[in-house]
């Protein structure tokens, strides 16, 4: 048996996580994660890709507000607006996604972190933004404002062979999943078709193929050509360099750091 080993979400955005001890996993992913993010006046979508600086911004979210915190700038608290005029916003091929905007403060606050102007908006609750068909189980499977899929899973044993094959090892945070497991053989998660924690089951979709956002320190913002160098070298697949899962919900619960992994199949 495999156990889960970490849990993290990401409220923003392309902006920094968090570890839980314990998550309420629904159809779409986590409970508020990737619920929020930065876009153009235009409604495209923002990320670390080009803009890094978006890695030290640290929200804090409550039922009701985010406070926006970042080096050498004053932290901003605004209430969260989850219903109201819907703002079209653009996600790769995602277009017309609802969204709600937050806000001129939030805002003008992004907008002089990043140096460009932008808009904070939060997914318009009720609105289905479903997944790539060819990948789905359900025809109404759905994510949020994640690139593709609702969660992202990562084996601890599978960035230890990839750290033993780097010059500096690095953190689980540069890949980004939801779920870190341990207990296995490195790349394992790569077979998995099915895996119940509890009583949260989810279907592995997809391998995550890596962007460049791996590469880039989110402590420092300086960039390199690993992990993705050596990715290529012996991850290659006809989608890209991959490392993790990418995983649809098939139901809904609450999961904690420590339960057992079962594989289904």
């Amino acid at each position: 048996m495999m156990q889960l080993s970490g849990l993290t979400y990401y409220p923003i955005k392309s902006c920094r996580g968090f570890d839980l001890a314990e998550a309420s996993v629904e159809r779409m992913g986590l409970e508020n994660d990737r619920r929020l993010m930065v876009v153009t006046p235009e409604g495209e979508f923002l990320t670390q890709r080009k803009y890094s600086k978006l890695a030290q911004v640290t929200p804090t979210l409550t039922d009701t507000t985010v406070t926006l915190t970042a080096p050498n700038i004053e932290p901003l608290t605004v209430g969260l607006q989850k219903r109201g005029a819907v703002f079209p916003v653009n996600i790769w091929k995602s277009e017309g996604v609802h969204a709600i905007d937050q806000g001129p403060a939030a805002a003008q606050w992004f907008s002089d972190w990043l140096g460009v102007a932008v808009r904070l908006v939060h997914f318009e609750e009720g609105f289905v933004r479903k997944v790539n068909a060819d990948y789905a189980i359900n025809e109404d499977d759905h994510t949020g404002f994640a690139d593709g899929y609702p969660i992202l899973i990562i084996s601890e044993e599978s960035l230890k062979d990839l750290n033993s094959r780097l010059g500096a090892p690095l953190p689980m945070q540069r890949f980004r999943p939801n779920l870190v497991v341990s207990g296995g053989e490195p790349f394992a998660e790569d077979s998995w078709k099915r895996i119940r924690i509890g009583e949260v089951e989810l279907a592995l979709v997809k391998p995550c193929a890596r962007c460049v956002i791996p590469t880039i320190d989110p402590e420092t913002l300086a960039t390199s050509k690993e992990p993705l160098k050596t990715l290529e070298k012996y991850r290659r697949h006809p989608l890209g360099a991959i490392f993790g899962m990418n995983a649809i919900p098939l139901s809904v619960g609450k999961i904690q750091a420590g339960m057992t992994v079962e594989i289904v199949s």
